[in-house]
């Protein structure tokens, strides 16, 4: 067998593949909101899962925070959640299918809006996803904790890191 037909397999349809890793860059803006002084929560949509039925093996989050540095409806010192998950947070919570892939992991106080690197990892391995319908997403979850936001404000808080998947595709319908 030549050297090429290897490295065509590991290219080839996930459900092809022996396991699929995701490596996710991520570099992207959370929209967090807050009604009076509750908690803020926000989604930020990373990509799409492989269409298939998916057992999930485990995954790596590596992320920092940060807020713009100026923003006066952020308290420097802001502290919160974050969580991964196939559903995005609706509410003050990140519970069920929005921390299903991560937990919900706490992030230490803020220095400045800033949030020095956090490491999360995966407790539910083993977990099986029906994807068949291409329809489940990589969500990232934040909470920011009461009072941090001004009351009925919305901040943006810059997530930089990478997000590690593994997963074996067993078949699609």
């Amino acid at each position: 067998m030549g050297k090429g037909l290897p490295y065509s397999h590991k290219r080839g349809p996930h459900v092809e593949q022996g396991i699929t890793k995701l490596r996710i860059e991520v570099d992207d803006v959370v929209v967090v909101s807050a009604t009076a002084a509750a908690i803020g929560w926000g989604t930020g949509v990373l990509q799409g899962l492989p269409e298939g039925n998916l057992m999930f093996l485990g995954a790596i989050a590596n992320v920092n925070f940060a807020g713009s540095g100026a923003d006066a409806n952020l308290v420097d010192t802001w502290s919160g959640d974050f969580g991964v998950g196939t559903t995005p947070a609706d509410d003050a919570t990140i519970t069920a299918a929005d921390v299903d892939l991560i937990p919900s992991t706490a992030i230490g106080a803020a220095t400045a809006e800033v949030i020095a690197t956090v490491r999360a990892e995966s407790t539910a391995n083993g977990v099986f996803f029906n994807n068949t319908d291409g329809s489940l997403e990589v969500n990232f979850n934040l909470l920011i904790d009461a009072a941090d936001i001004t009351d009925d404000e919305s901040v943006n808080i810059t997530v930089k890191g990478v997000v590690t998947l593994s997963m074996v595709v067993i078949e699609d319908d």
